[in-house]
């Protein structure tokens, strides 16, 4: 005798009982499809909630630290508390020589200001930088060049456009080898560039006015003083790592007492990021666990219906048991009804999730960037599958125990 999980015309006698109640069926097979479909969408929509906001920190780098003068906020060597003081390029040079662990560093400057060519004005940050700030906030570079160690070193009157302020001047005319004043000072424009992502250290890219460090301390008459000092580590370091030192050469050369940590403000944005994955694993357990929960009440869904298909055929049941059909008969032909609904109700709603994440990825794509990673991997959706197969199964297989245990007498006299 055929075994009844390849008899065709068990499954056809399968697909008739599930049809003769349809609206069990469907609010059933909903449960089930709903219940993959939320676990695979926020599974995805984690990954690409994360995506998105790792975009926005895309043109900084990870590694990042920075030093800036404060406040004091204790007395010493007859400075008060509450005055202020300020770094300069001489404790940037020093800082460079002690610090363990520096790759790439800049000073950098800011302070506003309005730039004009011809008949048009604008305004925005200017900020001085060297030429390794372009490996700090990584740029986009629309034209020309950005700035480099010649200019810093010759004080070159040079300034590279942020796309935002090029765009006000020049009205899509390239602004390239043309002189902009800004603050009244006249600047040969070298490059426009802008920025991936909106994270910044000191002025978005694109709404600034960016010149050599050296430059802008002479011009606009700011003798030594640095606003603050930005650094990169090499791989396996942390910007941690370099703060002692530091403090140590501030501390020092501007009279601040050593245990008067808040008298400069030392970032280090690893430790931002660190925050961030943490954040992200906050989030996808709670995705997991919510997707779970939906999962849950779709095998719960699948079993109620077994349970309710059982007492409904126990007459049924008792004819074929009478006439010869074997318990594993009747055991495989209720888990038989319990795997097809939940494999075609589950697969449909993991299908369903695929084309929505599909969807949402592409309609949140950046021209630079590309997709932020809405999608469901090939494997993933296998696992759900397969894990809600087998807790389908498993909801069958009480209901499929009790079948077998009927009674062929018992179940014939059952009205």
């Amino acid at each position: 005798m055929k075994p009844a999980i390849f008899d065709i015309e068990n499954w056809r006698e399968i697909g008739a009982t599930l049809a003769r109640n349809k609206t069990r069926t469907f609010l059933t097979a909903f449960g089930i499809f709903w219940g993959t479909a939320m676990l695979a969408m926020l599974w995805g929509g984690a990954r690409g909630f994360e995506g998105i906001m790792r975009r926005n920190f895309a043109s900084v780098a990870t590694n990042l630290g920075a030093i800036s003068a404060g406040q004091r906020t204790m007395s010493y060597k007859g400075f008060n508390k509450g005055s202020w003081w300020s770094l300069t390029v001489q404790d940037v040079e020093t800082m460079r020589q002690v610090a363990p662990a520096i790759e790439y560093s800049s000073m950098v400057n800011g302070t506003s200001g309005t730039a004009a060519y011809g008949t048009s004005t604008t305004s925005g940050r200017i900020l001085g930088v060297e030429g390794d700030y372009a490996k700090i906030m990584i740029p986009v570079i629309d034209e020309g060049r950005f700035i480099n160690a010649s200019d810093d070193a010759g004080m070159r009157k040079v300034v590279v456009l942020g796309r935002t302020r090029a765009a006000s001047l020049f009205n899509g005319e390239s602004p390239i080898g043309k002189y902009v004043s800004i603050n009244g000072i006249y600047f040969l424009c070298v490059g426009v560039a802008g920025q991936i992502g909106s994270a910044s250290i000191g002025g978005r890219i694109d709404d600034s006015f960016l010149i050599p460090s050296s430059t802008m301390r002479n011009a606009f008459n700011q003798g030594t003083t640095v606003g603050f000092f930005a650094f990169t580590v090499p791989a396996g370091h942390s910007p941690k790592e370099n703060e002692p030192a530091m403090r140590r050469v501030l501390s020092s050369a501007h009279s601040i007492h050593p245990e008067d940590s808040n008298a400069m403000y030392f970032m280090d944005i690893s430790e931002t990021f660190e925050m961030i994955d943490k954040v992200f694993l906050g989030i996808s357990l709670l995705a997991i666990f919510v997707g779970l929960g939906s999962l849950m009440a779709g095998v719960i869904g699948v079993g109620n219906i077994m349970w309710i298909v059982v007492k409904e055929r126990t007459h049924e049941f008792g004819i074929r048991r009478a006439i010869g059909a074997t318990p594993l008969d009747i055991t495989v032909q209720v888990l038989s009804e319990s795997v097809l609904l939940t494999l075609v109700a589950g697969t449909a709603g993991v299908c369903f999730a695929a084309i929505v994440l599909g969807l949402v990825d592409k309609g949140t794509a950046d021209p630079v960037l590309g997709l932020a990673g809405f999608e469901l991997p090939f494997m993933t959706a296998v696992s759900i599958i397969g894990v809600f197969f087998i807790l389908g199964s498993a909801a069958g297989t009480l209901p499929a125990v009790k079948a077998m245990r009927i009674r062929p007498i018992e179940a014939i006299r059952d009205k």
